[in-house]
């Protein structure tokens, strides 16, 4: 139903100027960070984790395709390295679109990342998820992700 297809450099723009904007919401929303200075710092933290854009070495970029139709659904972002016992990848963004949302499609994107970390000799795969996003956390248990750490606030 779905293929990973590696992002061009006209989509990888528009992936960049809205996983900046989504990651400086999230970050709003968790009240880690303040909306005046959000956005900067969001676009500091993608410069660091993809300082040669699409070209940053290690880093895999792929739009979610619908086969049938050949449309992108959304896409997915995660960073390969060498881990303490084998190679590790780390998603830092994945994303399907809204009228794509609820229909099977992150979970196939899921599974297509598998297949591509195992072509890449991949043992691991870890990411993070924000406490709000009940409904990608429900998805990472089915998926077999299981919780690591978990980090807490309350405002006073």
């Amino acid at each position: 139903m779905i293929r990973l297809v590696p992002m061009d450099e006209t989509t990888f723009q528009f992936f960049i100027t809205q996983s900046t904007r989504d990651y400086a919401e999230d970050k709003i929303k968790t009240g880690a960070w303040d909306a005046e200075i959000a956005m900067q710092l969001s676009k500091e933290a993608m410069s660091k984790y993809l300082p040669k854009g699409l070209h940053t070495e290690g880093a895999h970029l792929y739009s979610v395709v619908e086969e049938e139709t050949g449309t992108q659904a959304g896409y997915i972002w995660f960073n390969v390295t060498e881990g303490h016992r084998s190679r590790e990848a780390f998603i830092y963004d994945i994303y399907i679109f809204e009228p794509f949302q609820g229909k099977g499609y992150g979970k196939q994107a899921l599974l297509a990342l598998d297949e591509e970390a195992r072509k890449m000799n991949v043992a691991k795969i870890g990411l993070h998820v924000f406490g709000q996003n009940t409904r990608a956390f429900e998805l990472y248990k089915k998926m077999g992700y299981l919780v690591t750490d978990i980090t807490m606030s309350k405002e006073l």
